[in-house]
């Protein structure tokens, strides 16, 4: 390094009748920013006579090797000897502990501005830079503030693990996950450390290193695709404004840090602007070619301020230096009185407030600043009472954000699976080769946001679960490792969200919501009973029914018998007429019942209030019941059952003769592998038995088996719902088994995730999503299936033989039974007039079959073989049976024959 050679002894040159205030600084030579900070301060102060028109600093600058203790002693002791009032530097941690105990031991004022972990300090030391608890705690608010449960934690060394302690003191709670890594040292070291960071999914980390190798580290990342949305970088370096991030901003970066110097206070613009145009005109100055001042030069400058500030507050005093020797125990007797008066001081420079607490600088300010497409831009602020303050609202974030996704291509990867995308044989009109239901969707979202997209399916067709070795399959995978060949930004596809892909990636809103169900084909419809006209009752009733018949019917007997009002003459025209009869007899009882019941009535009509008080009950009876049946008669008639040989799954998995499984892997599969209930875990050990033979590969592989064999197939309702309207064969067994919704997917820390739901539930407001799923689930059908209800109307309009065919044989029988009883009566009467008559059966039955078949309407009976009409009953041989007489009557009279 060149040195001036003005600067070499470290004498500035100044008049006789000036007072020179002699200060020491011993900085290495890789701190020359430090060096032409502390003199471009020193010079300032002189010009602008801050001490008085009498009074100077000047600086002896000695430079020495890195941590070297002996050297910095030696050149120390020889300052010493000139007398000095305060010593600036060194930077190296061994050689500025050691100046640090020669300037307690002599009191002189040792004045730093970089980085000192020392705690306590030496009494006689001071330093401008802040605190580094109270440093510590600042990145650890903004840590809690932006809610990282999940982080990790890069050092360089063992200082950084002190700078890093209130972040380190965050993993003793719950709600805290950190990883710790040390930084491995080389652009080799940074790839492989990163790298498998990406594998474990370390997508947020704080970086404590030098500047110097921010750049590198941004590049190794850069390198992985790690430099992206996805991906955050909190780098505790005050001076990042310094670096040239250009090259990272377009790539979405997400790095931030926290910054000592603002570039908009009036102090520090024009002293950059000074020390830029001394640069222009080939002077050196402090800035050596940065983009920003250094934070450690800043408090440099600072420090030379604060130092001559504290001489300007002793001016009315003597302030001579003494000649000091190392080998002596004399020390300076006004260095405590000014060291006093530098802790007691309160000034503002290009650092901001400096005001000490204890001897420390606890009260300072922090912006927070972050990487944007316009370069590094603050995006917030930190202090000590009201901590994080992000001024960025997220109506602006979500702007900008907005602002970023419009000029992007998204990649997006997918499962060709009907409907939700299919893929097409040749192009479409829109230029592409897919369609379905989730490119209807990206459509809508490409033209509401403003983005463009491109699909890809995922090369082994698989949604995305967790493997043994703690990696993901899939298109979750595909999120998670974003290599050169499988990088995609967003997952859409018929995903469902489940817990374990919600702790590796983010989801949007759920744009449909659905359950896992069970898929079997429709059994045969059974042709209803021969006599399902019986149906609408149950046995029971129908015996009771019965039994009402005969009791009622007895009733109606007993109390006809006693009322005097149902006796009647059978001659009305003779009056004299001693004979009365009962209309109500056991056979007429019985007959006026079945017709009431049948609805049809007859001759016999009750004339006694009694009787008539016991037919009107009847026939309410007979109302209700009628009414009832016939009800429930159309129901039983019209309506074909079809009997599942299963309704739900507890069913199904109490069965062996069905077959059933679901997907190998994806979340239907990991529903039941991760239920507690006593069904679900009862099937999961029938298909974990049996993986081999029900297990299937996709769902149209299942599909497949339930329409060629006895398989029953479970998986989500929206798949199983689109093949039920294409195929009619099939039906949905039982309600959904749970709850749950499909989301599109994106990498952790998503930026878009937030735009993506938003539009997302907009659409469902409008009916936008509703629309997409019918345009695809049932017009594009092309067939209407017909369902139970649709098939039951059908069946009302027409009822078949199948359905009244049982009326038809009791009407058969019935017949045919009559017909055997009217043979009986007539072989019974034949009989009974063979032996009136005194002759042989056969010529009885011979004479009155010769008139049945004769068809006359009439018959005289006293042409009929010479009998005689006394000798034969009237009306085709039916005698009238002797009338009921009552008891209480005096006089009785035979029936007329």
């Amino acid at each position: 390094m060149n040195i001036p050679a003005s600067c070499k002894r470290g004498l500035m040159p100044y008049a006789a009748s000036v007072t020179a205030n002699r200060t020491a600084g011993l900085f290495e030579p890789k701190n020359e920013h430090l060096v032409l900070a502390l003199q471009n301060a020193a010079t300032k102060v002189n010009m602008h006579q801050l001490l008085g028109p009498s009074r100077i600093i000047v600086v002896d600058m000695e430079y020495l090797e890195g941590d070297n203790s002996f050297e910095a002693n030696k050149k120390v002791c020889r300052q010493m000897r000139g007398g000095i009032a305060a010593i600036f530097g060194p930077v190296s941690e061994i050689s500025r502990a050691h100046v640090q105990g020669l300037s307690q031991a002599f009191e002189i004022p040792h004045l730093q501005a970089a980085w000192d972990a020392r705690n306590p300090r030496e009494d006689f030391s001071i330093s401008v830079y802040p605190d580094h608890e109270v440093l510590s705690g600042a990145y650890a608010d903004l840590i809690k503030y932006w809610k990282w449960t999940q982080f990790t934690v890069i050092y360089e060394d063992n200082n950084s693990l002190i700078r890093l302690q209130k972040i380190l003191e965050l993993a003793r709670g719950e709600e805290f996950t950190m990883k710790v890594r040390q930084l491995q040292g080389g652009t080799s070291g940074y790839i492989s450390m990163l790298k498998d960071m990406h594998e474990k999914l370390e997508y947020r980390m704080v970086i404590d290193c030098s500047v110097e190798k921010v750049l590198d580290i941004l590049d190794a990342a850069n390198s992985l695709n790690m430099v992206n949305d996805y991906f955050h970088f909190h780098f505790t370096s005050l001076d990042i404004s310094q670096l040239d991030l250009d090259r990272f901003a377009q790539k979405g970066a997400n790095i931030t840090a926290m910054r000592l110097i603002r570039p908009s206070s009036p102090e520090v613009v024009n002293i950059y602007n000074e020390w830029a145009n001394r640069e222009s005109n080939t002077v050196r100055s402090p800035l050596l070619g940065m983009r920003a001042i250094a934070t450690e030069t800043a408090l440099m400058y600072d420090a030379v301020n604060l130092f001559a500030r504290a001489l300007s507050s002793l001016s009315n005093q003597q302030l001579q230096t003494e000649e000091l020797q190392c080998g002596k125990k004399e020390t300076w007797k006004k260095g405590a009185n000014l060291l006093n008066y530098i802790k007691s001081l309160e000034y503002h420079g290009l650092s901001g407030k400096i005001r000490f607490e204890e001897g420390r600088r606890k009260d300072f300010n922090l912006d927070v600043i972050s990487l944007t497409n316009k370069g590094i831009t603050e995006i917030g602020s930190w202090n000590r009472k009201s901590g994080v303050n992000i001024s960025v609202t997220v109506q602006q974030q979500e702007q900008d954000d907005l602002t970023r996704l419009r000029n992007m291509t998204l990649r997006v990867v997918t499962i060709f699976d009907p409907p939700y995308v299919i893929k097409r044989n040749t192009t479409g009109e829109n230029g592409r080769y897919e369609e379905g239901f989730i490119i209807d969707l990206m459509e809508e979202l490409s033209k509401s946001l403003g983005f463009k997209y491109e699909i890809y399916e995922q090369h082994k067709k698989a949604y995305g679960s967790e493997q043994k070795d703690g990696k993901w399959d899939g298109m979750i995978g595909d999120l998670i490792e974003r290599d050169s060949v499988n990088k995609a930004d967003l997952a859409a596809a018929g995903l469902t969200i489940t817990y374990d892909r919600a702790r590796v990636v983010d989801f949007t809103m759920p744009f449909l919501n659905l359950g896992i169900t069970i898929i079997y084909k429709k059994p045969e419809k059974k042709p209803p009973a021969l006599f399902s006209f019986l149906s609408p009752l149950s046995i029971d009733v129908w015996i009771y029914m019965i039994a009402a018949y005969l009791c009622v019917s007895f009733m109606l007997f007993v109390i006809a018998r006693f009322t005097p009002y149902e006796w009647e003459n059978p001659h009305p025209c003779n009056e004299d007429s001693e004979v009365v009869e009962n209309q109500f007899t056991i056979l007429n009882s019985l007959w006026f019942t079945i017709g009431s019941l049948m609805q049809q009535g007859c001759d016999i009509m009750p004339k006694a209030i009694s009787t008539r008080m016991v037919a009107c009950l009847w026939w309410f009876f007979v109302l209700i019941f009628i009414s009832s049946y016939t009800a429930n008669l159309t129901a039983f008639l019209t309506v074909s059952r079809m009997d599942a040989p299963i309704k739900n799954a507890d069913d199904l998995s109490k069965q062996s003769s069905i077959k059933y499984g679901t997907l190998k892997s994806g979340s239907t599969r990991n529903f039941f592998k991760n239920s507690n209930l006593t069904v679900f875990k009862r099937m999961n050990a029938y298909m974990e038995a049996n993986a081999d033979s029900i297990l299937v590969d996709s769902n149209k592989d299942g599909f497949e088996r339930v329409v060629k064999s006895n398989y029953a197939f479970l998986a989500e309702s929206t798949s199983i719902d689109y093949q039920i309207q294409r195929n009619c064969d099939l039906m949905q067994i039982g309600s959904d088994l749970d709850t749950k919704g499909y989301g599109i997917a994106a990498p952790k820390g998503s930026p878009w995730i937030g735009l993506i739901s938003r539009e997302i539930v907009r659409f469902q407001q409008q009916q936008v999503i509703q629309g997409i799923y019918k345009k695809w689930w049932v017009d594009q059908a092309g067939k209407v299936c017909k369902t139970d209800d649709d098939e039951d109307a059908a069946a009302s309009a027409a009822l078949g033989v199948r359905n009244v065919g049982g009326v038809f044989v009791v009407l058969a029988g019935g017949s045919i039974f009559g017909l055997l009883v009217s043979i009986l009566e007539f072989l019974w009467k034949v009989g009974k007039n063979a032996r009136k008559d005194k002759q042989s059966f056969w010529s009885e039955f011979t004479e009155e079959l010769r008139f049945v078949v004769r068809c006359k309407s009439s018959r005289n009976l006293s042409a009929d073989c010479g009998k005689s009409r006394k000798d034969t009953d009237a009306h085709n041989g039916v005698r009238y049976s002797p009338a009921n007489t009552m008891p209480s009557f005096d006089k009785h009279r035979d029936v007329l024959e």
